[in-house]
């Protein structure tokens, strides 16, 4: 079924552009503005795409977007959708699949996060070179369609090191401040309390968040190369500088790091 569901989707974009990109992008929490700088040539509602789910997530524009970023054919996710949302993680992970299929081997995910490491500030940069799943589901539960991937996909190269150690020196180059990192995933979509900033401190995570790792687990079930990252939002351990945090807060500081995302990204882009 999951198979059909993507050839449908796939049948309905390519009544719209015959684009086989090799790069795909998602952009999470107030990073959408990126996709300003794509040359777009084409740009689809999620809506409009068959078994593609609408994000409700302030900030996320829910567009599909063809185009060239860097001068880089590249397929954009303007918005993504979130377990909080109340979709299934195969609901969440349609678009990758769709990726997958369109020609995509390296994917890009983006998202806003907070700091579980006391060196970790907010507006800072963080490359994703590990995580810890604690999401209560996982997408590829069920039975297992061996054309889209193995049973028991193997986890230990899953974050692109070559483009890790490209990042951060792109970021030296450029004066941004960036880390890497292990990137701990919740369901949301409350915040956490001070004891759960403190476990996540203690069992190893830097970051913290509520997407991302879904994508990850269907891109590696996929043969794709990873390379994720987060804005980090608000600092949250020690936890005596922990301080109560909206939306607009998180809206706020994220916009500050766009021009770092942008940097960061494009040279990804230009050189894979």
């Amino acid at each position: 079924m999951l198979y059909e569901q993507i050839q449908e989707a796939l049948a309905y974009i390519r009544t719209l552009t015959p684009a086989t990109p090799r790069i795909g992008i998602v952009l999470g929490t107030g990073l959408s503005p990126l996709a300003e700088d794509i040359e777009a040539e084409i740009s689809i509602d999620y809506g409009q795409i068959p078994h593609f789910p609408v994000s409700t997530v302030q900030s996320h524009a829910g567009k599909l977007i063809f185009g060239k970023l860097a001068g880089v054919d590249v397929v954009a996710m303007a918005g993504r959708f979130h377990y909080y949302e109340g979709y299934t993680p195969q609901q969440i992970t349609f678009p990758i699949r769709v990726f997958k299929a369109l020609g995509v081997d390296l994917l890009i995910v983006s998202n806003a996060a907070g700091s579980t490491n006391a060196d970790i500030e907010a507006g800072d940069l963080v490359f994703i070179r590990d995580h810890i799943n604690l999401q209560p589901e996982n997408p590829l539960r069920g039975p297992n369609d061996e054309r889209l991937g193995p049973r028991f996909p193997d986890m230990l190269n899953t974050y692109d090191t070559d483009l890790i150690w490209k990042a951060l020196d792109l970021a030296r180059k450029n004066d941004i401040r960036a880390h890497s990192g292990v990137y701990l995933a919740l369901q949301g979509p409350n915040l956490e309390t001070p004891a759960e900033y403190q476990y996540m401190h203690r069992i190893g995570a830097d970051v913290v968040g509520m997407s991302t790792v879904p994508e990850v687990l269907v891109a590696r079930h996929s043969d794709m190369r990873v390379f994720a990252f987060s804005v980090v939002s608000n600092k949250c351990f020690p936890l005596d500088e922990i301080r109560e945090t909206a939306v607009e807060d998180v809206l706020a500081v994220v916009k500050t790091a766009e021009e770092k995302v942008k940097v960061v990204v494009k040279g990804i882009i230009a050189n894979p």
